[in-house]
């Protein structure tokens, strides 16, 4: 009698779960990079929105290592609840072709909810180098093949990948070097570590207005309002060189279906709130959403496209 009536408490229990109303309790939001980055930031704001509409926390949590992977594999190996959330950048389309082995799937292992933005990138670097445009940087680099160096949010990260595709198609050689994070890679070019860096205007913008690191191009099909000044990379003499960083957010496969169309329509509200769209527009960052399904098609697309790159360029992250 004891064992059946555990059964039926443990049957009824489950039912009562299976009927709570979500959420029931606190999100977790898993950001793949380092406090600071534009992950990080775009993540902050999110979540503080997220949480004031589905009426419980959603806490933030930096994962940052291996260009994101270590975020995304925690994300993966989540239960699929709708309790966890990561967001996550264009290194998880690197990711299959740069890495032999991973302990994830981008595609299997995800259930795509949008996208919520993208940010163009720039290509920076310090005053002293004698490249005042992009044509005399390239100019200065073909001098120097394998003496000059750009810098990184650490292999496998959207920015290293712009820089392989910036060798290959410049036709120059410069060195990779990786930091634990971009915002690490723009302080090595305002040291003169390194000589170039490719990263979201938002973070280098203050310090390209004060003249502390020079903009050579902007990695977009259109200027930035936010640097007006800066040609684009085929004003400068670089066509089809379009470098954006995307950002969206995934939950673990088998999530179920209503909780991800849920996720998906308060993203929209919060992404194009005329509030979020001000904040992130003074950011140079535009925000954007999408269905699950547009999502998972231009996930599949990014990983073609830097497919292509990694295996043109000869590269492996092990």
């Amino acid at each position: 009698m004891r064992l059946l009536a555990s059964f039926f408490i443990l049957l009824f229990s489950s039912v009562a779960l299976a009927q709570e109303p979500y959420p029931g309790r606190p999100l977790r939001f898993i950001l793949p990079f380092p406090p600071g980055g534009g992950t990080d930031i775009l993540g902050r704001l999110i979540a503080e929105r997220l949480a004031a509409n589905l009426g419980q926390p959603v806490v933030t949590e930096n994962r940052g290592g291996a260009g994101g992977n270590v975020g995304a594999e925690a994300a993966a190996r989540s239960a699929p609840d709708g309790y966890t959330i990561v967001l996550v950048a264009p290194s998880l389309a690197i990711s299959p072709s740069l890495y032999s082995k991973l302990n994830y799937d981008p595609v299997k292992d995800f259930a795509p909810v949008s996208l919520v933005a993208q940010v163009p990138n720039v290509m920076i670097t310090h005053p002293s180098v004698p490249a005042q445009t992009l044509a005399e940087f390239v100019s200065l680099a073909k001098s120097k093949p394998g003496g000059m160096n750009f810098g990184s949010g650490g292999s496998g990260t959207s920015n290293h990948l712009a820089g392989e595709l910036f060798n290959l198609a410049a036709g120059v050689k410069l060195v990779h070097i990786p930091y634990k994070g971009v915002n690490l890679a723009m302080n090595g070019v305002l040291a003169g570590e390194v000589q170039l860096a490719f990263i979201g205007i938002p973070v280098p913008a203050p310090h390209i207005k004060a003249g502390r690191l020079r903009a050579l191009a902007v990695l977009a099909r259109e200027r930035s309002a936010a640097l007006p000044e800066v040609p684009t990379a085929e004003e400068a003499g670089l066509p089809n060189f379009d470098v954006t960083t995307w950002y969206g957010i995934l939950v673990p496969s088998g999530t179920p279906r209503p909780i991800v169309m849920r996720l998906n329509s308060e993203l929209v509200k919060i992404m194009h709130s005329p509030e979020m769209k001000q904040r992130l527009g003074g950011m140079a960052t535009e925000t954007m959403t999408s269905t699950p399904e547009e999502f998972a098609a231009y996930i599949r697309q990014e990983i073609a496209k830097w497919g292509d790159v990694v295996r043109k360029a000869g590269l492996k992250a092990d």
